[in-house]
């Protein structure tokens, strides 16, 4: 209760304009949640970049969690989780011509990545949606299909960072991980559920699982499937890797998972750790773990000791792609403007 009575006077105060937030005069996508994690903004930011980058000169901007180095940093090649974090890395090393910022005040990121970048046209914020010091100009909700917001609680209790009344702030939301065979009665139950505004569109996304790439040299596999005949060491440090782990079970793989928190930083005594348990697994084998967490594998593994694999990650639409895209098309084409000024 408390906690929530904190966050409804904060919200409380932006909304009645006691608190200011800042609107800048181009397109700006909030991708963020209400919990404190674990609904998939990865992936989602990447489909949007994907999405956005054939027409419009895109941005991301990150607080860049985890992070040593505090201030504005543009992530270069050279840049490392030390001065950016683990998202905005994975971010880099997929769409290389892509800009890259990060900063913990999306205010002045937004104006420094402006500076640097002045042809960006349209910038999506990572896990913005608590961040109100900016309005955007268009607001994507994130919800989990098997923890949505309605089933949640306030943290402590549970792990929503504000009452589900703020979804009222989103444009759209999406209801993530969702079963591929979503049939249209569980659909609508659950869009009853989310309590929609009339100008909210709801989509529901599920995660596909594609190559598995070596984190420096090795084989490839092109699915999850062609590993039946490995024993697999699975490494997590993310919010949620139960899809992850469900879809292990249902491929029928031999699987050990090793689980750490959420962005943790691993050291050399965890890539011993890993290594001691790896050992004890027979000829055929393999270390498995997300994009998310390769980042700060590699960093730890300076010396290449294991032969660590990522799956790589996507996002699908279930059946209302084409109204996603073009929403979001739409409103980046209306508000597209060549100027950076605020109020």
């Amino acid at each position: 209760m408390l906690y929530g009575l904190i966050t409804a006077c904060r919200n409380l105060g932006f909304n009645t304009a006691v608190l200011k937030s800042v609107k800048f005069d181009l397109p700006i996508i909030s991708v963020g949640n209400l919990s404190a994690g674990g609904t998939g903004k990865s992936p989602h930011i990447e489909y949007l970049i994907k999405l956005l980058m054939r027409e419009f000169n895109v941005a991301t901007l990150s607080r860049g969690y985890g992070r040593s180095i505090s201030g504005f940093h543009l992530v270069d090649e050279d840049s490392t989780i030390i001065h950016c974090g683990d998202e905005p890395l994975q971010f880099k090393n997929k769409f290389p011509d892509i800009p890259i910022a990060v900063n913990k005040s999306r205010v002045l990121g937004v104006i420094e990545l402006l500076k640097n970048k002045p042809d960006v046209n349209c910038i999506l914020l990572d896990d913005a949606y608590q961040h109100r010091a900016i309005t955007p100009s268009f607001s994507i909700l994130l919800t989990e299909y098997n923890r949505p917001f309605f089933k949640d609680y306030m943290l402590p209790t549970g792990n929503l960072r504000e009452w589900s009344l703020g979804r009222k702030r989103a444009d759209v939301i999406i209801v993530t991980k969702s079963p591929e065979q979503l049939t249209n009665k569980e659909r609508n139950i659950f869009i009853k559920k989310i309590k929609a505004e009339p100008h909210q569109s709801v989509y529901f996304s599920t995660l596909k699982y594609g190559q598995i790439k070596p984190m420096n040299t090795g084989e490839s596999f092109d699915s999850l499937s062609m590993l039946k005949d490995y024993q697999i060491l699975l490494v997590t440090g993310i919010a949620n890797p139960m899809p992850l782990v469900s879809k292990l079970h249902a491929e029928e793989l031999d699987f050990k998972h090793l689980k750490f928190k959420d962005h943790h930083p691993f050291r050399q005594k965890d890539i011993q750790h890993i290594r001691n348990i790896f050992d004890t697994f027979g000829a055929r084998k393999i270390i498995l773990t997300t994009e998310k967490d390769i980042q700060r594998l590699r960093l730890a593994d300076k010396n290449n000791e294991l032969a660590i694999h990522y799956v790589k990650i996507e996002v699908e639409l279930l059946g209302d792609e084409t109204a996603f895209e073009t929403q979001i098309i739409n409103h980046v084409r209306k508000n597209k403007t060549n100027s950076g000024a605020f109020s």
